[in-house]
């Protein structure tokens, strides 16, 4: 999957996300896209890293510590 399927997948869904509210007012709509990329990014990083946290970093261009954070946050550690 290329970086302009990922993006095409992400606009078709927020196209749907909006139509699905109608009339209602939109809110919070980075962070709800954020954790539904990030959790399932990081599963896949971690698993191809082997669970080894320096190389998922290394392979996210994130430090280690910041990963762990996110880790923690999504309940993944």
């Amino acid at each position: 999957m290329s970086k302009d399927s990922i993006q095409d997948a992400v606009h078709k869904n927020l196209e749907k996300y909006f139509r699905d509210l109608g009339e209602q007012p939109a809110s919070n709509i980075y962070d709800m896209v954020v954790l539904a990329v990030e959790k399932p990014m990081l599963e896949m990083v971690m698993s191809r890293a082997s669970s080894n946290q320096s190389q998922a970093a290394d392979m996210l261009g994130i430090n280690r510590n910041t990963l762990r954070k996110k880790l923690q946050q999504h309940g993944l550690l």
